[in-house]
């Protein structure tokens, strides 16, 4: 896996993947910044936010539970010296769908948790990362 970032001007760099995507981001104006983009920080935190949602998405289509909607709530605490790390990581599932089993989705957040999402597995050297779900069950479509 390969990236690239590039500054462009003040603090406004464009990160781009190894898949040909791009990302800006920019710090914020106290730091010489001007809000145009996303904070790296916050590209970590999402970036975690999307690891973990890909892994249960994956284990519940596999076991075939009808999902209709994934969303994963991130919460989070940085160190106040520098290095300014995470400590403390809340990360929330809001699962949707038609009938979905309890234990499957439980299972699919705590296998992510504790086996599969490669960015926890980085973050929880600095961080306490806890997580939860919620399943909203939705009417049946016709």
């Amino acid at each position: 896996m390969k990236a690239r970032v590039k500054w462009l001007d003040h603090m406004s760099f464009v990160g781009e993947s190894g898949s040909g995507h791009s990302v800006v981001m920019d710090g914020s104006p106290d730091h010489g910044g001007r809000n145009l983009g996303i904070r790296p920080m916050e590209m970590v935190l999402i970036g975690l936010g999307g690891c973990t949602a890909f892994d249960v998405a994956l284990m519940l289509q596999k076991s075939r539970q009808n999902v209709v909607d994934i969303e994963v709530l991130l919460d989070s605490e940085r160190s106040t010296e520098v290095p300014a790390v995470f400590t403390h990581i809340r990360v929330h599932f809001v699962v949707s769908g038609i009938g979905l089993s309890e234990k499957q989705v439980a299972r699919a957040v705590s296998l992510s948790a504790e086996k599969y999402c490669s960015a926890s597995k980085m973050l929880e050297k600095s961080a306490e990362i806890t997580h939860s779900h919620e399943i909203v069950e939705v009417g049946h479509t016709a």
